[in-house]
């Protein structure tokens, strides 16, 4: 199983959207406390309403709480990591952990120290900040479902047959 995990985050909509790509890859999100708004908010459920109850979300008083009852893979999403996201090789037999920080600092410096070996980055251009939080889990998740093959996920889609207006 694949876990996106937010480390504090800030932004209400950025989760919704996030809690969005979790619920179409049946990916478990994992909440990491303080966060920057309630999770009952209406911003968050508005992002991704329809999609709710498809979500597995779990909430933690800090690093430490998530820690004690979570075990796999873990990978740090940083602009500071060393290694690529597609160079990493994620595991076909374990679950996989993708720690994304909050949208204003990102991670913990000393939490990236720690796991430095296990940090992964977005290629970017060097000039510009970052990617938008949401973008990035969606970025980083789909890569680790590539190389996973796509496992339960269905890759055909169908036309609906329906009358449309036509193009001109």
């Amino acid at each position: 199983m694949i876990h996106i995990v937010l480390y504090e985050p800030e932004i209400p909509q950025n989760t919704g959207n996030i809690s969005r790509t979790c619920a179409v890859t049946g990916c478990h999100l994992h909440l990491i406390e303080p966060m920057g708004f309630d999770i009952t908010e209406k911003s968050i459920k508005r992002a991704g309403l329809d999609y709710w109850k498809y979500l597995t979300v779990s909430t933690y008083k800090n690093w430490s709480d998530f820690k004690s009852e979570n075990e796999g893979e873990f990978f740090f999403c940083s602009t500071k990591g060393k290694k690529c996201h597609s160079e990493a090789e994620y595991p076909k037999d374990k679950d996989i952990y993708l720690v994304f920080g909050k949208e204003s600092r990102g991670l913990p410096e000393n939490l990236l120290e720690q796991n430095y070996e296990r940090c992964i980055r977005i290629p970017m251009l060097g000039f510009v900040r970052s990617l938008n939080l949401s973008n990035a889990v969606a970025v980083v998740c789909y890569e680790v479902l590539r190389q996973l093959d796509y496992p339960q996920l269905t890759s055909l889609g169908e036309l609906t047959g329906r009358e449309e207006a036509p193009i001109e």
